[in-house]
């Protein structure tokens, strides 16, 4: 690796995950990481094997599927983490194995009750562990960023002489400001006497909003790995942004004169797949992915950009892969124009089902007639968050609300290849009504805890999207559903989030009988 690249190591799976709502799906993390892929990720950390079964398939079936980014999964400096982690990637062509602990004296002390020494002696027999199955083992100081610098160099050059070819030094709980992140960074690059051994890599999050600039000022300072997220999801106020320290690198480079290998036109593509997968809306003014990132309002900007755009615009929409025109198709339009519309968009076949999405196009070409550019993905976003082996679908729902009287559903689904109906009246209202007709069929007694519906497109026939998170014996789940109408998209993200529930199930026996 060339010094002057950086490694864009990207943990929207590991550390993105943990902040959400509800766990992502087998098939929807796969669905990221192939994402990620194409974006050109060097590095891309996708779980914590040992924390669930779900976990560890996820890492499992990601390492089978990745070819051209080096898979990763995290460990504590803890045997079992360690084995677990490598028996879930070993069946990748090459992968990493992160491992971490604490450093600061808060941790060390409340956390772990242990003296620097003993954590020292852990690192490095986590690392020599770790290096028994493969020669790229990443070692972490959680909390360096509150760590005594002296000790940041003990730990940091015992690691490396263990055998960790990356060393982490993570501002893990956003505390640092830049000036002083760098100075970190700085000692680690001249103090500590087998740097040259290993790559520094910088994990920061957003606490006091400093995530992006903390990992841009350590690259300055000598770094060459920066972790970070899609959208910059993660714990709390979230990680480093991958979209803006990618973007500030390339605008930049009278400044930093490095690069990544990172395709930047799949950027808007990625952010709006991992928002739509992970529940995580986008604020509309996040810089390089929000709505209004290219939006001029002001009447002196619009006069500008009419004259010049580079008055007012650093980098043009399309750097990302956002186009601007509105395709539109018609219930005439075949299944080529549509595939020709979804390339036009940055969208391979192999990310979506052209049968089912071509099915669902003419469904509502039908009812409105012109379906959008935004339509079009809206759809293809929820076809790939539909399972291969989906126990229970919608045949047929009918509602009925009269004024003063309560709603009444009639609902008949198909379960397990079985048609079955049911009717429920009360509840709040249609969907209420709805629901306890599916929950009835299906007996799962189940809790919600979300219920958000939103325009996908523009206008009066806009298609509403009905995102919910339902708990289950401790355990959330999220389900979306897409319609004309919202009664329809509420039951779809019902039918949804109860066939995550079956595959979890499934799962869980299946690692039950081993």
């Amino acid at each position: 690796m060339s010094n002057n690249q950086i490694i864009i190591f990207d943990t929207t799976l590991r550390d993105g995950e943990q902040s959400l709502k509800a766990s992502l799906t087998v098939k929807e993390k796969l669905q990221i990481a192939l994402a990620l892929e194409r974006l050109g990720v060097d590095v891309m950390e996708v779980g914590f094997p040992v924390s669930s079964a779900g976990d560890f398939e996820s890492v499992k079936t990601i390492a089978q599927h990745i070819k051209n980014s080096r898979v990763c999964a995290l460990s504590r400096a803890v045997d079992n983490d360690i084995d677990v982690a490598a028996e879930a990637l070993k069946v990748a062509q090459a992968f990493r194995i992160h491992t971490f602990i604490a450093s600061s004296a808060i941790h060390v002390e409340s956390k772990l009750r242990k003296t620097f020494d003993d954590v020292i002696h852990m690192a490095v027999n986590a690392v020599k562990r770790a290096r028994n199955y493969t020669d790229d083992v990443e070692f972490s100081c959680e909390d360096a960023g509150r760590t005594g610098v002296d000790n940041i160099c003990r730990i940091v050059e015992a690691a490396i002489n263990a055998g960790a070819t990356t060393v982490n030094i993570p501002d893990t709980v956003g505390y640092c400001l830049p000036y002083q992140y760098g100075e970190i960074i700085s000692n680690v690059m001249n103090r500590v006497p087998n740097i040259d051994k290993a790559v520094v890599s910088v994990h920061c999050h957003n606490d006091l909003g400093m995530a992006t600039a903390n990992s841009l000022t350590a690259i300055l300072n000598g770094a060459r790995q920066i972790e970070c997220t899609i959208n910059g999801i993660g714990e709390r106020a979230g990680n480093t942004a991958l979209e803006e320290v990618v973007m500030a690198i390339k605008i930049r480079q009278d400044m930093f004169n490095i690069d990544t290998r990172i395709n930047t036109q799949e950027i808007h593509r990625v952010s709006q797949m991992v928002s739509q997968l992970c529940n995580m809306p986008i604020q509309p003014n996040k810089a390089i992915v929000g709505s209004n990132a290219f939006a001029h309002s002001s009447g002196i900007h619009q006069d500008g950009m009419v004259k010049n755009k580079n008055t007012y615009e650093i980098m043009s929409p399309e750097t990302i892969g956002l186009k601007k025109e509105k395709l539109n198709l018609t219930a005439r339009s075949g299944r080529a124009a549509v595939k020709n519309h979804m390339e036009e968009m940055g969208y391979q076949e192999s990310d979506y089902d052209l049968d089912k999405l071509y099915e669902e196009f003419l469904k509502l070409a039908d009812k409105k007639g012109q379906v959008f550019d935004y339509d079009l993905e809206a759809l293809a976003f929820i076809d790939m968050q539909q399972g291969d082996e989906d126990r229970l679908s919608l045949d047929v729902i009918t509602t009925q609300l009269i004024s003063g009287l309560p709603a009444s559903a009639f609902v008949q689904v198909e379960l397990d290849g079985e048609r079955r109906s049911a009717t429920s009246q009360g509840g709040s209202g249609p969907v209420d009504a709805a629901f306890n007709a599916i929950l009835n069929i299906t007996g799962i007694e189940l809790t919600m805890l979300h219920y958000n519906l939103t325009a996908k497109g523009e206008g009066a026939e806009a298609l509403g999207q009905v995102d919910i998170v339902v708990e289950l014996q401790g355990r959330r789940f999220h389900g979306v559903g897409l319609a004309t109408d919202i009664v329809e998209a509420s039951v779809r993200a019902l039918i949804h989030a109860l066939n995550a529930i079956y595959r979890s199930q499934k799962v869980a026996s299946l690692k039950n009988k081993k």
